[in-house]
């Protein structure tokens, strides 16, 4: 039983990536039978360019994940490293995101045309929503840190717990941080 949750993680990550290649080689067959094929675009160029430059994050992402994620064994067959969390929180998942997105775009493209490969914006507005919103809480925190509102000015007793203010209240001084 030695290294078995190494093992459990080696055979999630195997069964994960041999089905995101599936999908993936699915997908991608899919668009190019229906754009080059039944579809015949007018500017077969133009789409198999966009469809060439746009799929090429999702490729990517697909590449890396396999070479962190994949299991490597011995030769004797013994697991010698499991390879990363597929499932990880984080840039992980920020990853999976931008696959499954683009999946979608790949998808949307291959039925309605070139004008669904526009929904590929979602992906940058969607970074820098989450990025203003992580700002914008570390802003908020390190102005509790600080004692201030934010503005760099100290809060006006608004802190201060049911204790200090009838202390105060008695004529007791106000404590004060530094």
């Amino acid at each position: 039983m030695a290294q078995k949750a190494a093992k459990q993680l080696a055979a999630r990550n195997t069964t994960i990536l041999n089905r995101v290649h599936l999908i993936s080689l699915g997908n991608n067959v899919f668009f190019l039978l229906l754009r080059l094929i039944v579809y015949r675009a007018k500017y077969t160029r133009n789409t198999l360019l966009l469809y060439v430059l746009l799929s090429a994050p999702a490729l990517a992402i697909e590449f890396w994940l396999e070479k962190i994620g994949r299991p490597t064994y011995a030769e004797n067959g013994e697991l010698k490293r499991s390879g990363e969390d597929l499932e990880a929180k984080g840039l992980t998942e920020f990853m999976w995101d931008v696959l499954y997105w683009t999946w979608a775009c790949i998808a949307a493209a291959a039925l309605l045309g070139n004008k669904a490969w526009w929904m590929y914006a979602v992906v940058p507005a969607y970074s820098m929503w989450m990025a203003s919103t992580v700002l914008l809480n570390m802003r908020k925190g390190m102005a509790g840190m600080v004692g201030g509102n934010g503005d760099g000015e100290e809060a006006d007793g608004a802190g201060d717990s049911k204790k200090q203010k009838k202390l105060e209240k008695r004529g007791a001084q106000k404590v004060q941080y530094r």
